[in-house]
C-alpha cells in the first residue's frame, strides 16, 4: 500500500510502498477514513533534529479515525466494520498516570516507545496498525473524517482548557491566541464548556470571521494593539485564562502582558518561542504551564461533545495522493480549519 512516510529529518516527506500490516495478538487493523495533517508534522519534516524521536523511516499521521478493518487473537472490545477514532498518546497502561487515564503523561514511555506518525506507523496510508485496542474510541454516529481532527486538534485544546474550568466562571474572559487547526475548535469549546467572554486574536482576517462564526465574543487582530484592545474589552483586568496555540516569541510576549493576576497561561503551540519569566514579568500568582494532548477519558468527552452537535471541525478533504498539498496549504496559511486526508471513503 502507498504511504506518506517521514524518511530522513528536515527534508520533505515521501510516498513510498510499505506491506499492509497484518494484526497480532491484541492489535487492531484499522482502514483508514481519515488522517488530520497537523502543523507538528510541518515540524517534525523540516524542524526536528536527529535524537528527538527514534529515526525514520515511519508513516506520517498522529491524528486517525476509520473502521476496524480486523483484530487480532485476544480482542474482544471492537468489532470489525465498526467505526472508531484512534487515540494517539501511547502510554503502557499499568503506571500510576495510565491507570489514571493519563497516558499522555505516562511514566514509562521510554520503554513504551513512540505513538502512531510520531515514530511508529501512523494513518497516512490506506491501514493504520494500533497496538492495543483499547485506544479505540467508538465514534457514535460520527464521520471518520469529521472526527479524525478531534483526537488532537480538538482533544488538545479541550484539555489545557479543562484544567483551568475552575476560572472560567460567569463574568470571567479566556483569549485564544491562533485561530488554525486547534484554535477554531478551542473557540468552540470555550463556548460549550463555559460562560466564559471569548476573545479571538489572529493576524488574518479570515480567521478572525471565522472564530466570530463559531462563537467568540471578541476577535482581535495580532499586532502592536492587540493588548490594548484585549484590556480594553475586559475592563482593564486582563484576561483570566490565556490559551496560546502558536507558541512564538510575539503570541508568549502578548500573552504575558495580558493574563490577569492569579490567571492561568497555557501554553500549547510549539513554534519554539520562549517567555521570560521572573517576578515582575507576570502579574502576580498567575501560572505558567505547558500541556501535552490530552487523556483517553476526554478524548471520550470531545467526541461526545461533537456527537451531540456542540462542537463541530471545519474540515477541508484531500484525497490521499495530495497529503503534501495539504502541507503546502497549511505552510501558506491559506488553510482554513483544519486538512484530513481520506484514503478510503
Amino acid at each position: 500500500m502507498k504511504a506518506l512516510q517521514l524518511t530522513g529529518w528536515q527534508q520533505d516527506a515521501e510516498w513510498r510502498e510499505v506491506p499492509q500490516p497484518d494484526p497480532g495478538p491484541g492489535e487492531v487493523l484499522v482502514r483508514i477514513g481519515g488522517a488530520g495533517a497537523c502543523h507538528s508534522d510541518i515540524h517534525l519534516m523540516y524542524d526536528f533534529a536527529p535524537g528527538l524521536l527514534p529515526s525514520p523511516p515511519f508513516t506520517l499521521g498522529h491524528e486517525n479515525a476509520g473502521w476496524v478493518e480486523a483484530a487480532g487473537p485476544g480482542v474482544q472490545s471492537v468489532e470489525v466494520g465498526e467505526p472508531v477514532a484512534v487515540y494517539g498518546a501511547w502510554g503502557c497502561g499499568r503506571c500510576r498516570r495510565c491507570v489514571a487515564g493519563l497516558e499522555n503523561y505516562c511514566e514509562r514511555t521510554a520503554e513504551v516507545g513512540p505513538s502512531g506518525g510520531l515514530g511508529r506507523d501512523g494513518g497516512m496510508a490506506a491501514f493504520m496498525l494500533v497496538p492495543e485496542a483499547r485506544w479505540l474510541v467508538p465514534l457514535d454516529g460520527l464521520d471518520p473524517a469529521e472526527a479524525a481532527p478531534l483526537t488532537d486538534a480538538g482533544l488538545t485544546p479541550y484539555h489545557a482548557i479543562k484544567r483551568s474550568l475552575p476560572l472560567l466562571v460567569p463574568g470571567a474572559s479566556a483569549a485564544v491566541l491562533g485561530i488554525g487547526g486547534l484554535g477554531h475548535l478551542a473557540v468552540q469549546i470555550l463556548a460549550a464548556v463555559s460562560p466564559a467572554t471569548i476573545i479571538a486574536v489572529d493576524q488574518r482576517a479570515d480567521a478572525l470571521d471565522l472564530a466570530r462564526q463559531l462563537g467568540a465574543d471578541h476577535a482581535v487582530e495580532a499586532g502592536p494593539d492587540a493588548a490594548a484592545q484585549i484590556r480594553d474589552v475586559t475592563g482593564g483586568r486582563g484576561a483570566d485564562v490565556v490559551v496560546d496555540l502558536v507558541g512564538a516569541d510575539a503570541t508568549l510576549a502578548l500573552a504575558a502582558s495580558i493574563v490577569r493576576p492569579l490567571g492561568h497561561l497555557t501554553i500549547v503551540g510549539i513554534a519554539g518561542g520562549t517567555l521570560p519569566v521572573s517576578f515582575f514579568s507576570l502579574a502576580y500568582e498567575a501560572s505558567v504551564a505547558t500541556t501535552y494532548w490530552g487523556s483517553l477519558p476526554e478524548l471520550k468527552e470531545v467526541i461526545a461533545l461533537a456527537s451531540s452537535g456542540r462542537i463541530r471541525p471545519r474540515v477541508h478533504r484531500f484525497p490521499l495522493g495530495h497529503a503534501l498539498d495539504a502541507y503546502a496549504a497549511m505552510r501558506s496559511g491559506t488553510l482554513e480549519g483544519r486538512a484530513v486526508i481520506v484514503p478510503n471513503r
